[in-house]
């Protein structure tokens, strides 16, 4: 089962020079974030940074979701493929080694995001673009500027925000 890793702290972890440190969401995170962006079985959970899997694990699990974890570091991508397998949920989710700029959205229903700030700013017109109207972005701890979130939570000290795309103009 892969509670056992939702409920892990941040190992100390080898990390290549990106523009985001790699900083695990804890698990009752982890869940907020997917029961705020109501994910269900139809679902393609994108998540943009995902470190270890957790979250597009967790979507599969939990929900039968299909997901996709990119990543631009190999290491992750290999800990996540490994806890995918010993999760049971290799045939939902797949990991790509890839920046998430030039990474392909389109197919996501849900995009999960825990990155700074100033990147998601950046990433904000690819998600606008790219995403269909009624996909959902969910950002643990950080906003998108002046993009009003549709639903926010507070977990503690974390705070969760959900925006859902609008109908094509």
């Amino acid at each position: 089962m892969f509670a056992g890793l939702l409920s892990a702290q941040a190992p100390a972890v080898d990390q290549i020079p990106i523009n985001a440190p790699y900083v695990i969401s804890p698990g009752e995170v982890v869940g907020a974030m997917l029961k705020l962006a109501s994910v269900s079985k139809t679902d393609v959970v994108y998540d943009l940074g995902c470190g270890d899997g957790r979250i597009v694990i967790h979507a599969a699990q939990r929900y039968g979701a299909r997901g996709v974890g990119v990543d631009i570091n190999p290491k992750r991508i290999a800990e996540a493929r490994a806890n995918a397998k010993k999760a049971g949920v290799e045939h939902l989710v797949r990991f790509e080694i890839q920046d998430i700029f030039e990474t392909d959205i389109r197919e996501a229903t849900v995009v999960a995001l825990y990155l700074l700030p100033e990147l998601n700013l950046r990433l904000r017109p690819k998600l606008q673009k790219e995403l269909k109207p009624g996909a959902r972005v969910v950002s643990h701890q950080f906003h998108m500027g002046d993009w009003k979130p549709d639903k926010e939570q507070a977990l503690g000290a974390s705070r969760i925000f959900l925006w859902t795309m609008p109908p094509a103009e």
